[in-house]
């Protein structure tokens, strides 16, 4: 089903043989990798709708200066001493806070606003933070916090190259990648629906077993888990 060392051009190797063209005369990775990357990102998608635990992740630490209100993405430079939000995070979680130095940490309690009447008044814990226009607001801290974060990330960065090598690094997608990559090589590239249409329904089984097996690993967990088929019908109607 797939290992954390998955690589492009093993997903792609198996695209082009349910092409019957094992040789890549014509699906070659050129070929293949916007439709590998669209793949890519539906995978994500139904991770995170599936609340799949290979999406969540938590933060390094993050030090913030007393006065700081705010915590975004990083620009193209870095100012030092700034604390920025992780590159891959999608949305956050939970958040945790301390004070510098201190061992212990507190969960913050996330509002649709910060209190109006502690506008300007700085306080020594946050407790309260905003996720609004990708970035992470509180109130300001007369003294150094700490900030950790529980989030959901973003599993893989658009594949540019073409050498088959990059690194997936994801466990049991392996099965729906190569059908879902075949799917949609087929229906647009090839444009043989019917092969499209079996391709496709192999890669939802795929996906469903992928799902269930993470399922029975959480089964004392509540979860939210939604079914795939609808969704993934919705997805494969493009063209």
């Amino acid at each position: 089903m797939g290992s954390p060392n998955l690589l492009s051009g093993t997903v792609m190797d198996s695209a082009a043989s349910l092409q019957n063209d094992s040789a890549k005369a014509s699906y070659t990775y050129a070929a293949q990798v916007p439709y590998l990357n669209m793949a890519l990102l539906e995978l994500q998608e139904l991770f995170e709708l599936n609340e799949v635990p290979v999406v969540d992740t938590v933060s390094a630490v993050m030090t913030v200066p007393a006065a700081v209100t705010s915590i975004g993405f990083s620009p193209a430079v870095p100012i030092v001493g700034t604390p920025y939000l992780p590159s891959n995070l999608i949305e956050p979680q939970t958040l945790w806070e301390r004070q510098s130095g201190t061992n212990s940490y507190v969960p913050m309690t996330i509002v649709d606003s910060l209190p109006k009447n502690l506008e300007g008044i700085q306080v020594s814990q946050f407790i309260w933070y905003t996720w609004q226009s990708q970035e992470i607001r509180f109130l300001s801290s007369g003294q150094i916090n700490q900030i950790k974060m529980d989030y959901i990330r973003n599993l893989f960065t658009p594949i540019t190259l073409l050498t088959g090598l990059e690194e997936l690094y994801i466990i049991n997608g392996q099965s729906f990648l190569q059908f879902r990559l075949g799917g949609l090589l087929a229906e647009f590239v090839g444009e043989n629906q019917t092969r499209a249409d079996k391709l496709n329904g192999f890669a939802a089984l795929a996906i469903d077993r992928a799902l269930g097996i993470g399922t029975k690993g959480r089964q004392a967990i509540t979860t939210r888990r939604r079914p795939f088929r609808s969704n993934f019908k919705r997805h494969s109607s493009m063209g």
